[in-house]
């Protein structure tokens, strides 16, 4: 870390060996920006160019401003021009630090600056350009009490790429599968019996067979030609899938949590990975009640007066909400203790969403614990 640098970890504690491991953050209390540094440099980035603009935290008021490109060049030029006009002890506050920003990110990361990153706000009716944003960004990270650091890259980010591949392969996939079974709906009827009531397997090796006699007639020479090319379509891309999931394994094995995941009962590598790009790092997720919430398994307070009631949580990482919900799913399913978990939870009045949810919410709690486990295990190999 650089002398302007004044952000400190947590360490891991275990507090129970003997059965599941439960890790506790060192008791510290809730510290704002404001308290840290002297100053924020708030972050509207761009594709081409970012927008930087200094606030005091004293003040809060804006001491500078510039726009760089997005190279190497442009991040040097926004390094030398923060260490003139942000001196003391600073922190860059940027939105996008896993897109337009990621290059800033990676850059201030290895010149050892703190960086946290900021979800971008709603817009209200006003005026609106990259300089106001960036101010905005170093002002809405000086209001928060909980920052959040920017995502890891390396191993966390190959992980992200290769699962977003594989999602926009099986989207492709799909569509092209429902363009061959519509054609096979309207194609000559000497054609269609030969494709339907079979598998999806059967149908694509038929059609890889198919070819047009001579002196066929136009509609079935172009029948032919269009089945082949969707059949030749779906088979690239389910190769796709094939090669992408083999690589998505690879990784999880490098993964220092990967195996601890996919050894727990309805957790597989899609859904490993996706646990594991949420994540992301050690420090990110300062709890399992934060971990929780991110995904939107925490039911949010709504109470007022007298009343006292919550209500679900549809926001957060919907793609981690879908993780858990794909294990819940198969759990309550398959899965002997969870089935005898439903059935008395059902015994007591609850129906089967509010058993699924209670579920959702047990397995961010444990999965959380067996990742953060797992890389306390990586770290300190030699801990009980």
């Amino acid at each position: 870390m650089t002398p302007h640098s004044a952000a400190a970890t947590g360490d891991l504690s275990q507090t129970d060996a003997d059965r599941e491991p439960t890790f506790k953050r060192k008791a510290a209390s809730m510290v704002m920006l404001t308290e840290q540094y002297a100053y924020v440099i708030g972050g509207g980035p761009d594709r081409d160019t970012i927008d930087l603009a200094v606030v005091t935290t004293d003040t809060g008021r804006v001491a500078a401003h510039m726009v760089g490109s997005s190279d190497g060049d442009g991040y040097a030029r926004m390094l030398a021009w923060a260490n003139l006009h942000a001196p003391g002890a600073r922190v860059w506050a940027l939105e996008g630090t896993g897109s337009f920003a990621a290059g800033l990110t990676t850059f201030l990361a290895e010149t050892g600056e703190d960086v946290v990153e900021v979800v971008a706000a709603k817009r209200k009716r006003g005026a609106k350009n990259d300089r106001i944003d960036a101010v905005k960004a170093a002002r809405h990270a000086m209001a928060c009490e909980h920052q959040a650091t920017p995502r890891q890259r390396g191993l966390r980010e190959a992980l992200r790429t290769v699962l977003t591949t594989r999602h926009a392969v099986l989207v492709s996939r799909t569509k092209a599968i429902n363009e061959l079974k519509s054609l096979i709906v309207v194609a000559p009827e000497h054609l269609r019996a030969r494709l339907r009531h079979r598998s999806l397997l059967k149908q694509l090796a038929v059609v890889q067979d198919m070819q047009a006699p001579a002196g066929a007639s136009t509609e079935h020479r172009i029948s032919v030609f269009t089945l082949s090319s969707i059949a030749a379509r779906i088979r690239f891309l389910s190769e796709q899938v094939s090669q992408l999931d083999q690589e998505l394994s690879l990784l999880l094995k490098d993964h220092p949590a990967g195996p601890a995941l996919l050894a727990e009962p309805g957790v597989g590598p899609v859904v490993a990975a996706q646990l594991l790009i949420s994540w992301s790092h050690p420090g990110r997720v300062r709890s399992e009640a934060a971990f929780a919430t991110l995904a939107g398994a925490a039911p949010l307070e709504a109470s007022s007066g007298q009343h006292t009631r919550h209500r679900l949580n549809r926001s957060g990482d919907r793609n981690l909400n879908r993780a858990l919900h794909t294990v819940a799913v198969t759990l309550m399913r398959c899965h002997p203790e969870t089935r005898e978990y439903e059935a008395v939870r059902a015994a007591r009045g609850k129906s089967h969403r509010d058993i699924r949810r209670s579920l959702k919410r047990a397995l961010a709690r444990r999965l959380y614990r067996r990742i953060e486990a797992a890389f306390r295990r990586a770290n300190h190999p030699t801990s009980p």
